[in-house]
């Protein structure tokens, strides 16, 4: 079995190793120029068992994104660095990849639907050549037949597959994160990677772009990691869920877990500051403060500046990480001597 330490010494499970499709070890990403460094990643353990689906949450700049690229060793050089830290796929170590091995990988194995489908596209190429250059990468077919494999993709996200020959301005922008997905999935990739896919779409198109990438997920039996900061997407799609903030990990557990026991008190802040259908009149209650400067992070618990519950000692050690059940852990200073919820 694959284990994590408990801090009471005893051992969460986290599945059989051939069970685990996504691995990320004590990860540390920065951006490094001459006047400053940024720490985007600040040790991030994550764990997706195939065939579930693990939410990443947390607000613009906690270093979503980031991660995410280093799963396809995507992490912008010469500026970004991998400081510490190991990402496997399927067992195989990312970092270690050859040249060869990593373009085998990407879009087999791990493929990624970007945020902005806007931009996601070459504006040269007409979709179905952009789809159909992965088919013939990793499925060795002739152009006329990836072509053609092409616009069968088309066909399964909702789009003629006569449009193939179009270009990305003719479409519109669900259209285009419909194209993106398509050619995310054109060789059936047995993890996806979905970063805030619905961002750039309004909220009808947003509804039809999450059913048509759960459908796709059913059908294909793929694991998913969701990078979003919307809580209601996270709901719908999600099995395990990851809070992050300012580069850590604060809160894991089960989507259960989390819904229905949360114990940091980020993650707190973000269900606080959504309207309640129960209760119309409440006011909202917004996390107070920003997102900490990534070149000068607070010392101790990042989150403290901006926290109701703060204490002296979190200004001052980074609290351990403190496992809750064998789901669940949170990294707080409140459960440092106790399991109780202290919210």
């Amino acid at each position: 079995m694959a284990t994590e330490k408990k801090n009471d010494n005893t051992e969460a499970v986290t599945g059989h190793d051939n069970d685990i499709m996504l691995e990320i070890k004590n990860l540390e990403i920065q951006y490094i120029s001459t006047e400053e460094t940024v720490h985007a990643v600040n040790g991030v353990d994550i764990t997706i068992i195939h065939g579930r689906t693990l939410g990443l949450v947390g607000e613009t700049g906690a270093g979503k994104t980031t991660t995410a690229l280093s799963i396809l060793n995507l992490v912008p050089k010469p500026q970004g660095k991998i400081a510490a830290g190991e990402v496997y796929v399927e067992g195989k170590s990312v970092l270690q990849m050859k040249p060869k091995e990593l373009l085998a990988m990407r879009g087999e194995q791990v493929a990624m639907i970007f945020q902005d489908p806007m931009t996601a596209l070459n504006p040269i190429m007409t979709v179905g050549n952009q789809i159909a250059e992965g088919i013939r990468i990793h499925r060795k077919v002739g152009k006329a037949e990836a072509v053609e494999q092409a616009k069968a993709m088309l066909e399964m996200v909702g789009i003629p597959g006569s449009r193939a020959f179009e270009y990305p301005h003719q479409f519109s922008g669900g259209m285009k994160q419909r194209v993106d997905i398509a050619i995310a999935l054109a060789c059936s990739p047995k993890l996806l990677i979905a970063d805030e896919p619905t961002t750039a779409l309004d909220v009808t198109i947003q509804a039809q772009v999450l059913k048509l990438i759960q459908q796709l997920r059913a059908e294909h039996g793929m694991s998913m990691l969701m990078i979003t900061h919307d809580l209601g997407i996270v709901a719908e799609v999600c099995d395990d869920v990851s809070i992050m903030y300012a580069g850590r990990i604060v809160e894991h557990g089960t989507l259960e877990d989390i819904f229905d026991g949360l114990r940091h008190p980020y993650t707190k802040g973000l269900f606080d500051s959504l309207p309640s259908i129960d209760e119309r009149r409440a006011e909202l209650k917004p996390i107070k403060g920003l997102m900490p400067d990534p070149t000068r992070l607070p010392s101790g618990c990042p989150f403290h500046p901006r926290c109701d519950y703060a204490r002296p000692e979190c200004s001052e050690t980074v609290p351990e990480l403190k496992w809750l059940s064998d789901t669940h852990y949170v990294r707080c200073h409140l459960y440092n001597n106790t399991n109780e919820n202290m919210l």
